[in-house]
C-alpha cells in the first residue's frame, strides 16, 4: 500500500535537534550533547561524520520553554522555504472520493421490437452509433401480415361505413403497425405493399441487429436505442464511507479524457448490495450530457459533497505529519521559535482537515517548507529530535 507523502519541514526537525551553530551558545543555553545531521547517531563531543559534515551541537532550552521548542534565523527560515497559516474556523463539507465508468441512463433506453412478421428491404439506420430523431425512417419493410389487414378496411368503409371500417384500424393498432402508415389508411383507403418503421423516440443506435434482406418475426429485437444526453456515473463506494453519502448530493467529477474540466453531477440511487470481495458499493450518478462528449465506459473520478458542517477548526492537511500513530503540527511562535505539537484529528475535506484537540483559533502553524517525508520511520526518528536521547551517549 503506497505511503501518503507527508508535507513537512525535515530541515526544521533536524534543526529540532541542534541545528543551532548560527545562533550563540549563551542564546541557546548548555550544549547537551552533539548530533549526525544526516542521522541519528550522538556524540557528546563535536566530530564529523563519514562524509566529512560536521555533528550539530543540541541546546537545552530556554528557561521557562517548553520542550522540544527551537529558535531559527530569519535567514534559516528563508532557506528551508517555512510558510505559516493561521488556526481558523470555517465551514467543512465531508468529501467522499470514488471511482468508476459512465454508463447508459436506462430510463432512456428504447428497443425496437415489432409485433408483426416481414422481410426488411432497404435499412436507412444502417449502422452502429447513428444517431436518429423521433421520427426519422428506420428501414422499409414487406408484412404479408399487416398487408392482409389494410386489405379489409377499404371494403369494410365501403360496406358498412366508417364505423364497422375501425375493427380493421384496432387490429392494426393492436400490432403496433407504425402509425403514419394507419394515418395513411385512414386516408387513402388503399393498401400499401412497403411500409416504413420509423424510430420510436431520440437516440444512438447502440445495436443494430436489422439486415437489408432479412425475415423478421414477432417479438425479435432489431434496434437498441439509447438517448445519451443524459447518462450515469457508476462509482464504487468503501464500505466505511456509505453513511456519508445519500442522494440528492452533489459530485464533482472528472475524466482523464478532458483535464481541468469538472462535470457536476447528482446522486440518485444507492445500489443495495455490497460487494463481497472489495466491500464496496455502487453509487449512481445522475449527469447531463447534451453535447454527447461522455462516451460510454470513460472513466471516471468522482467527489461526492456532503452537507457542511459548520464553523470547524480546521488546517491544511499539508500541515499535519502522520506517523500512523499520532497526529503532530508544528507551531510557530513567533521570534522564529517553533515547537511540535500533537493534535487529533476528525474528517478531512479537500485540502483541509479537522482538528479535534491540540489546537486553538488563531494558533500559527507550519504549512510546508521544501521537504518530504514519505517514511514513517523516517518521521519518528526526525521527531525523536525534539527530546533528548534516553541512553547517555
Amino acid at each position: 500500500m503506497r505511503r501518503t507523502l507527508i508535507y513537512t519541514v525535515l530541515a526544521l526537525l533536524i534543526t529540532a535537534s541542534g541545528v543551532g551553530q548560527a545562533c550563540a551558545a549563551d542564546q541557546e543555553g548548555k550544549i547537551l550533547y552533539y548530533r549526525d545531521p544526516m542521522g541519528g547517531a550522538t556524540s557528546p563531543t563535536p566530530m564529523k561524520d563519514s562524509m566529512g559534515m560536521d555533528y550539530v551541537p543540541v541546546y537545552a532550552a530556554k528557561a521557562g520553554e517548553a520542550p522540544g521548542t527551537v529558535t531559527l534565523t530569519a535567514e534559516r527560515i528563508q532557506q528551508l522555504g517555512v510558510q505559516t497559516a493561521t488556526v481558523e474556523r470555517h465551514d467543512l463539507a465531508r468529501t467522499v472520493h470514488a471511482v468508476g465508468t459512465v454508463q447508459i441512463d436506462e430510463t432512456r433506453q428504447t428497443l425496437v421490437s415489432p409485433r408483426f412478421s416481414g422481410w426488411i428491404e432497404k435499412l436507412d439506420a444502417d449502422a452502429t452509433g447513428m444517431q436518429v430523431k423521433k421520427g426519422d425512417p428506420l428501414f422499409v419493410f414487406y408484412s404479408p401480415e399487416l398487408t392482409h389487414i389494410e386489405a379489409e378496411y377499404p371494403f369494410s368503409h365501403a360496406l358498412n361505413g366508417p364505423h364497422a371500417a375501425n375493427g380493421t384500424i384496432e387490429r392494426l393498432q393492436s400490432l403496433a403497425a407504425p402509425p403514419e402508415e394507419i394515418a395513411r389508411l385512414q386516408k387513402e383507403h388503399t393498401v400499401n405493399d412497403h411500409m416504413t418503421l420509423y424510430a420510436p423516440a431520440d437516440g444512438t443506435v447502440l445495436q443494430k441487429m436489422a439486415i437489408e434482406g432479412m425475415k423478421f418475426s414477432p417479438g425479435m429485437t432489431l434496434y437498441n436505442l439509447v438517448d445519451l444526453s443524459n447518462v450515469w456515473v457508476i462509482v464504487d463506494v468503501y464500505e466505511q464511507d456509505l453513511a456519508r453519502v445519500a442522494v440528492g448530493q452533489t459530485a464533482k467529477i472528472t475524466f482523464t479524457a478532458f483535464p481541468g474540466r469538472t462535470f457536476d453531477g447528482k446522486v440518485s440511487f444507492i445500489y443495495p448490495d455490497i460487494n463481497k470481495t472489495t466491500r464496496t458499493a455502487k453509487v449512481r450518478i445522475d449527469l447531463p450530457n447534451p453535447t454527447g462528449e461522455l462516451r460510454l465506459d470513460m472513466y471516471a473520478d468522482a467527489n461526492i459533497l456532503g452537507e457542511p458542517e459548520k464553523n470547524v477548526l480546521a488546517v491544511p492537511a499539508s500541515a499535519v505529519l502522520n506517523s500512523g500513530q499520532r497526529q503532530v503540527v508544528l507551531l510557530a511562535l513567533g521570534d522564529g521559535r517553533f515547537r511540535p505539537q500533537e493534535v487529533k484529528t476528525g474528517m478531512r475535506a479537500g485540502d483541509d482537515i479537522e482538528i479535534l484537540d491540540g489546537l486553538k483559533e488563531g494558533d500559527k502553524i507550519v504549512t510546508s517548507a521544501e521537504f518530504l517525508i514519505d517514511s514513517e520511520s523516517n518521521l519518528r526518528a526526525a521527531l525523536q529530535g525534539f527530546s533528548p536521547p534516553e541512553a547517555k551517549p
